[in-house]
C-alpha cells in the first residue's frame, strides 16, 4: 500500500482548480491512501478549513485528515483537535511553521507539539533548512511527540540526517518542488529506513516530483540496519487503524501514526514507477520551489 503522509485539498489561492483533481490525481500514481491537510485551514483560516475538510472527509475512504494548527491560536486548535482526532478520521495535524509565523523555536511552536505529544498526535510540521534540526531537539525534549519533517528540510537536507539520526521519533518525507539530483538517495543511505516516509505535496506540486525522486533512489528492497539489528523495508508511511484497510496493509513496521495503521515498503513506489502500475509519469513538473 502507497500512503501519501503530505498531501492537500482544497483550491490555492492563485488561479488553479484542483479540488477535484485529488482522487484522480491519487488513481494516476497508484496512491492508495493520501493524509491531507485542508489548504484554505493551512493558508488562511484554520477551524474554517478544518471543518470544510471534516465534511469531504466522510464521503471516502481514501482521504484522512489533519487537524490544522495555528500555535498562535492554540484555544482553537485545541477545540478542534477534541472535536476531530475522536472522528477516527483526522490521524494527526498540520503545523505550517512560515504562514503562522511560528518558527520551531518560538514559544507558540513549544506549546502546540507540547500539546500534540500529550494526545499522542504525530504532527507534519514544514522544515525548511536548519529548523529540521530545531524540530528535531524540540521533539527529542516533548513526551510522546512524533513529528514527520515535511520536506525533509528541503535544502537543508543533510540537516535532516543528523536530526533523523538524533531522534527516532523524527520522521523523514522527500518532496520539494526543485530538489537536486540524488538527494533523496543520501539521505535514505543514512538514516533508519523506518524513519523515510512517502508525501509528495500534492495538490500543490505533481506527484511525479516526489516519485522521481525515490525511483532515481534505486534502493534494495532490503536493507542493513545499521542501528537495530534488523533488515526492515523502507516504510512509505506509518499511521492509525485505518479500520485494517483488509490484508492490503503490511503488518512489518513500527507505527508512527497509532491512528492509521501500516503500511507497506517505500519500494513499491519505485516498483509503480518501473510497471506503470500508476500511468505514465507527466512530461512537465513545476521548476519553482514551493513552500506548503
Amino acid at each position: 500500500m502507497i500512503i501519501d503522509v503530505h498531501a492537500h485539498w482544497g483550491p490555492w489561492f492563485f488561479t488553479m482548480d484542483v479540488t477535484a483533481l485529488s482522487l484522480r490525481t491519487m488513481d494516476r500514481y497508484g496512491i492508495d491512501v493520501a493524509i491531507v491537510s485542508a489548504t484554505e485551514a493551512v493558508v488562511y483560516d484554520a477551524p474554517r478549513g478544518n471543518r470544510a475538510l471534516a465534511e469531504v472527509l466522510g464521503a471516502t475512504d481514501r482521504l484522512y485528515g489533519y487537524v490544522t494548527v495555528n500555535p498562535r491560536r492554540l484555544a482553537e486548535a485545541e477545540r478542534d483537535l477534541d472535536a476531530y482526532l475522536p472522528t477516527g478520521r483526522f490521524v494527526g495535524a498540520k503545523i505550517h511553521t512560515d504562514y503562522t509565523g511560528s518558527p520551531v523555536t518560538s514559544p507558540q511552536m513549544r506549546d502546540a507539539l507540547a500539546l500534540l505529544g500529550s494526545l499522542g498526535c504525530p504532527a507534519l510540521v514544514h522544515t525548511w533548512g536548519t529548523s529540521v534540526l530545531d524540530l528535531a531537539a524540540l521533539c527529542e525534549e516533548t513526551p510522546g511527540l512524533k513529528v514527520i519533517a515535511g520536506h525533509m528540510g528541503a535544502d537543508g537536507y543533510r540537516h535532516a540526517i543528523e536530526a533523523a539520526n538524533g531522534c527516532d521519533r523524527v520522521y523523514l518525507e522527500p518532496c520539494w518542488s526543485q530538489a537536486p539530483a540524488g538527494r533523496f538517495a543520501e539521505v535514505a543511505a543514512a538514516v533508519d529506513p523506518r524513519q523515510l516516509l512517502f508525501g509528495t505535496d500534492s495538490t500543490l506540486i505533481d506527484p511525479a516530483s516526489a516519485f522521481g525522486a525515490v525511483a532515481a533512489a534505486a534502493f534494495p528492497r532490503r536493507w542493513p540496519n545499521r542501528s537495530r539489528g534488523a533488515t526492515p523495508p523502507i516504510c512509505s508511511a506509518c499511521l492509525h487503524p485505518l479500520a485494517e484497510h483488509g490484508n492490503r496493509l503490511a503488518s512489518h513496521v513500527e507505527v508512527a501514526f497509532p491512528r492509521l495503521g501500516r503500511t507497506g515498503p517505500v519500494s513499491q513506489v519505485r516498483e509503480r514507477v518501473g510497471t506503470g502500475r500508476g500511468g505514465p509519469l507527466p512530461r512537465r513538473v513545476s521548476s519553482r520551489p514551493t513552500r506548503s
